[in-house]
């Protein structure tokens, strides 16, 4: 491992998964509402902080605070997190992969203006991705290119599969490929989890038991399917910890050794193509933690807290403080592989 990737400097902790909902959301004008639009309602106040109830399609799916669109409010919470900096995506459910595409294209441009006035709300504390309207992958590569060269977003958010379509699809490696070829990192959040019908219980189980399976399978689709082989540069980043990744991945490196079609299919070892790429520290556990640490290493983890939801991690640089790491590897969890991540639209240190 090389020792650069682990020097400290003087800068603060990063948070690279952290979500925004805007307050309102523009009405159609072209006749009837698309299905899957959104749009936001009121909600009873809490504890004195505005909410409003988030619909998708008419149907209510989160109700949210309005830290999620609030930049003074979001500011103000950053302190007692360890946080300076924070990446902020569209909360997935809007990424909008299933609308008709006059309709997608429209939702991720309003998206994307979103981010990019909220970042400039901040005064560069906040630092937004970008929504892109697949499965039109021309069309996703040219408003990839609009939110990075005009508006001045720093990467992008995908959803863990297309419409049931994986994001290690070759399907998607043209688009990928123009995410390499502009040096833009990707980062792949849970959507949509796969298996829902196996859920027991009520609907928060979704997030709690869903998005780590569904996340872990997005990540090895990428292994399987030679994504890394193709585009070598391409950074790309895996939200909560890469779910169930990192205990399927013994299983996935022993199938590699065993069966040939496999090994064929896969040119390069499943467990060192996993730290080849990033994952956020969102696991809620430090003995899980750590196992992220000795199976991905330490320059593969970044600090993540899906702020401003319930479901969230509070105290995200002291979690990784308590593991008592060396210096350097701390100084790596906090900031200094989301640098790397960042590359060239990094914030100042």
């Amino acid at each position: 491992m090389s020792h650069a990737l682990l020097t400290p400097c003087a800068c603060g902790a990063l948070d690279v998964h952290a979500h925004f909902v805007p307050e309102h959301f523009p009405a159609w004008l072209d006749g009837a509402l698309p299905e899957g639009w959104p749009a936001t309602a009121e909600a009873a106040p809490q504890g004195g902080v505005c909410h409003r109830q988030v619909l998708v399609g008419g149907r209510h799916y989160r109700t949210v605070s309005e830290s999620c669109w609030s930049v003074p409010r979001r500011l103000a919470e950053l302190p007692a997190m360890g946080l300076t900096h924070q990446l902020i995506s569209p909360m997935p459910e809007l990424l909008g992969y299933w609308l008709a595409p006059l309709a997608a294209q429209r939702l991720c441009r309003f998206l994307n203006e979103t981010a990019a006035a909220l970042a400039a709300e901040s005064g560069g504390v906040l630092l937004g991705l970008a929504a892109v309207p697949l499965p039109d992958v021309d069309a996703a590569i040219a408003e990839l290119r609009h939110a990075v060269q005009t508006l001045g977003l720093v990467g992008v958010e995908l959803g863990s599969h297309i419409n049931g379509s994986p994001v290690g699809d070759p399907r998607w490696r043209p688009f990928l490929a123009a995410c390499e070829a502009l040096d833009v990192p990707v980062f792949v959040h849970a959507l949509k989890p796969v298996g829902q019908e196996r859920l027991v219980g009520p609907a928060p189980l979704l997030q709690v038991l869903g998005y780590p399976s569904e996340v872990g399978l997005a990540a090895a689709s990428v292994i399987t399917g030679g994504l890394l082989q193709a585009c070598p540069r391409l950074r790309l980043a895996f939200s909560h910890g890469g779910g169930t990744l990192a205990s399927l991945l013994p299983r996935l490196q022993q199938g590699w050794q065993v069966f040939p079609a496999l090994r064929e299919r896969v040119p390069e070892s499943p467990a060192e193509q996993a730290r080849r790429l990033f994952y956020d520290t969102l696991v809620f556990d430090p003995a899980t933690l750590a196992q992220l640490l000795e199976r991905f290493g330490p320059q593969a983890l970044m600090l993540g807290t899906d702020h401003p939801f319930n479901f969230r991690e509070a105290a995200p640089a002291a979690r990784v403080q308590a593991l008592g790491l060396d210096a350097a590897t701390t100084a790596a969890l906090l900031h200094g592989n989301a640098r790397r991540f960042l590359g060239t639209r990094a914030p100042a240190a």
